[in-house]
């Protein structure tokens, strides 16, 4: 038994299972990453206090918009973020110029070899303004910033999508299209 966790704690329980591990609570997700919702109430409600109202306060609150419902709120999915081979459902759109992408330090030399992949993930996240870049950049020790040339990638043929929470994806990020800056 968990016990009774805080909201904030419920969330990234919630994300750890609709993005990466939907197996710990005895769930699967489909094609489209889409999880039923009262198997997901009844999955973490037998670990920890859990329900349909706690469920709909984390996706009502989630200030990264990380969550959504289907229309009738019977099935309920992670925007991005997915380390699971699922399709989302993005749709394609057109980038601004600029993109912004925020690391650690630590992580510098390999982006400088390699550019921007997505590692575990499915796709390299990007923000469409530099702060948000820097909150993100914070969580891995001092961050660094790279300015992505969104705009060239683009007319170059880089395909790039839109999650509905507003995070641009893309599957990689060579490194002529970075600009380094400090945070």
């Amino acid at each position: 038994m968990y016990g009774r966790m805080g909201l904030n704690e419920d969330s990234r329980f919630l994300s750890l299972i609709l993005r990466h591990k939907p197996e710990v609570i005895g769930i699967s997700l489909d094609e489209h990453g889409w999880a039923d919702v009262d198997e997901v109430v009844a999955g973490i409600g037998r670990g920890r206090k859990f329900d349909r109202d706690t469920l709909e306060e984390i996706v009502r609150t989630d200030a990264k918009g990380r969550y959504s419902f289907n229309e009738d709120r019977t099935r309920i999915r992670a925007n991005q973020g997915h380390s699971l081979p699922v399709d989302v459902e993005l749709k394609e759109g057109e980038p601004p110029a600029v993109l912004w992408h925020g690391t650690g330090e630590k992580y510098v030399g390999s982006i400088e070899r390699q550019g921007l992949i997505p590692k575990s993930r499915l796709y390299v996240h990007l923000s469409a303004d530099r702060e948000t870049a820097r909150r993100v950049g914070q969580r891995h020790g001092r961050p660094v910033i790279y300015r992505v040339l969104a705009g060239t990638m683009r007319e170059d043929g880089f395909v790039f999508y839109r999650s509905e929470n507003g995070v641009w994806l893309i599957k990689e990020v060579p490194v002529r299209y970075l600009e380094r800056e400090n945070g």
